[in-house]
């Protein structure tokens, strides 16, 4: 079968040879409860995170940089799958979130077939998506939680390699939105969509355009995160200006035009969050 999940649509049969994701069917490096998503998707015990390789993005700033470039990961069987959502779930995860699943959606989708999670499932996905995909696996996600890099085509053909970025990711949040927000008693989200941006250098006001997207796309309650662990990795060094960490006033000005424009709940992060505290040691 000629795989068309992402927008690239390379055609090739991944159960065969790679595809542009850079895999060659389901490939997984690591998977555990991390603390450290927003406190709706961690929660208690921690998100039952699931790290799939390869990605349909080239971000030259990609934190699992590694991961996202296949050069880490185990092949895995939908059944071998199934067998990582079960045992997360016995170890008391408060959900199963599924990291950079767009290129392997239909294969996750047979996974979740085997074995369907008691707690809510989460899309942790970078945002380029087709709908007709999204659509396919989305009678198993409960929970929808995408990135929203780049509004600026010149922006996302530069850092991401993707022109085209904003046009697919755009649409994909709006068919995400379409599902409805429930909460626990405490704070879990157990259903809905929350929306991440990673605030970057030297790109203040672009995240200023994604949030006036944000506000008119989403509706009233959708949480918002805004990010600040920008962190130089991946190929940062062939572009002088991501060569820093973010400025406290770009992050100010970011936050501060969240705030005026109403989003809540809204979540940031301190300058603490900067870093390689959040990359886990590839396992697998």
């Amino acid at each position: 079968m000629q795989c068309t999940l992402c927008p690239l649509s390379c055609g090739a049969d991944i159960q065969i040879r790679a595809g542009a994701c850079g895999v060659q069917g389901l490939t997984v490096a690591k998977y555990y409860l991390p603390p450290f998503e927003e406190p709706p998707i961690s929660h208690k015990n921690g998100s039952g995170t699931v790290f799939f390789g390869g990605c349909s993005l080239k971000c030259v700033f990609c934190q699992n940089y590694e991961l996202s470039r296949a050069q880490r990961g185990r092949a895995l069987s939908p059944a071998e799958l199934a067998g990582i959502f079960r045992s997360l779930e016995e170890a008391g995860a408060d959900n199963i979130n599924l990291v950079t699943p767009d290129h392997v959606s239909d294969l996750i989708a047979e996974a979740l077939a085997i074995h369907k999670p008691r707690v809510p499932v989460v899309y942790n996905s970078g945002g380029y998506c087709k709908t007709d995909a999204l659509a396919r696996i989305a009678p198993y996600v409960d929970v929808w939680l995408p990135d929203l890099k780049f509004f600026s085509p010149a922006l996302s053909e530069r850092y991401t390699g993707r022109a085209d970025y904003f046009a697919y990711a755009s649409e994909a949040i709006r068919f995400m939105a379409e599902k409805p927000l429930s909460w626990s008693g405490d704070g879990k989200l157990l259903s809905g969509l929350l929306v991440r941006h990673l605030v970057m250098p030297a790109c203040t006001s672009d995240s200023l355009k994604i949030l006036d997207f944000l506000k008119d796309a989403l509706p009233a309650g959708t949480p918002v995160s805004l990010m600040r662990q920008y962190t130089p990795m991946g190929e940062y060094a062939k572009y002088p200006e991501l060569c820093r960490t973010l400025t406290a006033r770009e992050y100010r000005r970011v936050v501060g035009h969240a705030l005026a424009l109403g989003f809540d709940p809204l979540f940031t992060q301190s300058k603490e969050s900067v870093g390689k505290a959040y990359i886990p040691a590839w396992d697998m």
